[in-house]
């Protein structure tokens, strides 16, 4: 089954308790004390939509970039209250819209998703033909030091809203010879009117990154690394610090 797929269908039930407003405004903040004045912003894998209408109630005109058909039906069907927002199907890898922004983010771990060297070469290659000049980039990812400390570990996870009940079972499975976890989730979805419960099955393999391979792949796409700090902090990683956050821009 292909990432995303059926998943998509029940994506925001399971991540309905992370905390979206929270990170808008973390991510405004960067953007405001590194790039003031930025007005336009590509969000290069941008799912349902959540963070990049958030970031457009909050003054920026974006552009949301998803090669899942299903996420972005979703992502358009948001209300934004303030900027404006766009949606289009691409690959993170090969989309070209023809257009310069002040900013461009990708977020939520987009970037590890990208696991060999040429796919993740690809996406930092499109992140900057579409940056302005003097523009900044924002992407997370999974950070390898903290990965390899803390180790993936099985989780199980049950939410439910009025219709739907949700149990997800993921079970990771490292490889660390290739800087590759695969995520393997398991999900339950029951229909609550009904009783009727259907199940479905993907493997996730994500890629946790550590500085100084960045900072090549940056290089060669034509980026300088500037910062690298804790996700929802200006302090820098450590060994507990799950997420990364990289900010910089071109050459």
């Amino acid at each position: 089954m292909s990432v995303f797929g059926n998943y998509s269908r029940y994506y925001d039930l399971l991540y309905r308790d992370k905390d979206y407003e929270a990170e808008a405004d973390y991510v405004h903040s960067l953007i405001a004390k590194r790039r003031p004045g930025a007005r336009t912003l590509l969000d290069l894998g941008c799912g349902t939509g959540r963070h990049a209408s958030l970031l457009a109630e909050r003054g920026y005109d974006v552009v949301g970039v998803d090669r899942s058909p299903a996420m972005l039906a979703e992502a358009r069907a948001r209300k934004v209250t303030n900027g404006r927002t766009e949606f289009v199907e691409g690959d993170l890898r090969s989309v070209r819209l023809g257009r310069k922004f002040d900013v461009v983010v990708s977020l939520f771990h987009v970037m590890s998703y990208q696991t060999t060297n040429s796919d993740l070469l690809a996406g930092l290659t499109t992140l900057r033909e579409h940056l302005a000049p003097g523009g900044l980039f924002v992407f997370d990812c999974w950070y390898g030091p903290a990965v390899l400390n803390l180790r993936p570990s099985v989780r199980v996870l049950r939410l439910e809203d009025d219709a739907t009940a949700v149990t997800r079972l993921a079970e990771p499975v490292l490889h660390p010879n290739d800087n590759v976890v695969d995520v393997n989730y398991h999900v339950f979805v029951k229909d609550k009117q009904s009783g009727e419960v259907s199940e479905l099955r993907e493997k996730h393999s994500m890629r946790y990154l550590f500085a100084p391979e960045v900072a090549h792949f940056l290089s060669t796409a034509g980026l300088a690394q500037r910062e690298l700090v804790a996700f929802m902090s200006d302090a820098a990683p450590g060994l507990d610090t799950w997420t990364g956050v990289f900010l910089g821009g071109a050459e």
